[in-house]
């Protein structure tokens, strides 16, 4: 699918973009090109696959550039095929005391990746979204789902030649940055109790390379205006934190400390109201978008469906055991695994 073409990452020096690179680089790929606005990660980056890589390292083109200002950003689309856009301020905490700067990435931001995308006449655009934004209760949350909304109703815009517009959404990616596994091998090592927000809360649990699967199939087979969702296990906190214990081979335990700001008790993927568009594909949800337009007149009749369709969330599907917590941890590079 990518032979002989030029595809860029917003955000590409985190863990989604690496975990690109790593899997392409080596590839039929012409041209990888990193965009973000952190010139020390780059530079981390660049020396790691001149070493690692040294007769591909020349397939990486770095742009320094910030998505909340297009004319920073804008060069760095010209003769690329296909964009992968990572680019977010990701962690709820920061999001939820500082709103105004999660807008201005999230949601203004991704709009000038569109324009970007347009005006350079870009054949396909990703862009990556989060369960949070299904049912939004935190500022994260809320600023993805109207990125998402954004990107569905500009879609709608596009014409013939235009960009097709797809999106992602994926629950918790295991030991990406800021997420909770890092955060307890460390109180291990410092050994500490694992700081355990809700023994009961749940979370789907991936690994990067799922989440770079979950893109690539979007890639593949997404039509305008579509948003893809993979299937996930998910365990409990307390579930997380006993199988990283018994991994690590620690004495300590946990404490509860209780939910921090913004914090649901399970997450969603599916909404009720998307699964009633949805088709399911097996490994994956297609939600296709709302085709309904501003002619109210179409819309006096409702949906009896909507009252029998359950949404899909950390709390339905599928529940790991701590044995099966294990196997997927030692997929982690973090536990010695590929990913």
């Amino acid at each position: 699918m990518f032979k002989g073409k030029i595809l860029l990452i917003t955000g590409g020096t985190g863990s989604f973009g690496n975990t690109i690179v790593n899997k392409f680089l080596t590839s039929d790929i012409k041209g990888i090109r990193v965009l973000s606005r952190d010139e020390k990660k780059q530079d981390d980056m660049r020396h790691f696959y001149q070493d690692v890589y040294p007769e591909y390292a020349d397939k990486i083109k770095f742009y320094i550039g910030d998505v909340r200002d297009y004319l920073s950003i804008k060069d760095a689309f010209k003769g690329v095929d296909y964009v992968f856009h990572a680019a977010a301020l990701k962690q709820v905490p920061s999001c939820e005391f500082y709103p105004m700067e999660a807008i201005k990435t999230n949601v203004l931001g991704s709009d000038n990746v569109i324009t970007a995308c347009v005006e350079n006449h870009i054949k396909k655009a990703i862009f990556l979204s989060t369960d949070k934004a299904a049912y939004p209760i935190n500022a994260m949350g809320i600023t993805k789902a109207l990125m998402e909304k954004n990107v569905i109703a500009r879609s709608r815009q596009m014409l013939k030649d235009d960009p097709i517009l797809c999106l992602t959404r994926y629950g918790n990616v295991m030991a990406s940055r800021g997420s909770v596994i890092p955060l307890f091998c460390e109180q291990l090592e410092e050994g500490k109790e694992l700081t355990v927000t809700n023994p009961e809360m749940t979370r789907f649990m991936m690994t990067l390379n799922d989440a770079v699967d979950l893109v690539l199939y979007a890639f593949k087979h997404g039509e305008q205006g579509d948003l893809f969702v993979q299937k996930a296990p998910a365990a409990t906190i307390q579930t997380l934190a006993e199988a990283i214990i018994k991994v690590k081979g620690a004495k300590t335990g946990y404490k509860v400390i209780g939910s921090r700001h913004g914090e649901k008790l399970y997450e969603v993927l599916v909404s009720t109201e998307e699964m009633m568009r949805a088709d399911d594909l097996g490994d994956f949800y297609r939600i296709h978008a709302d085709n309904r337009d501003l002619n109210y007149d179409n819309l006096e009749k409702g949906n009896i469906d909507l009252n029998h369709i359950e949404q899909y969330h950390s709390h339905n599907t599928k529940r790991l055991s701590v044995d099966e917590m294990i196997d997927l941890l030692h997929k982690l590079k973090l536990f010695g695994g590929e990913f």
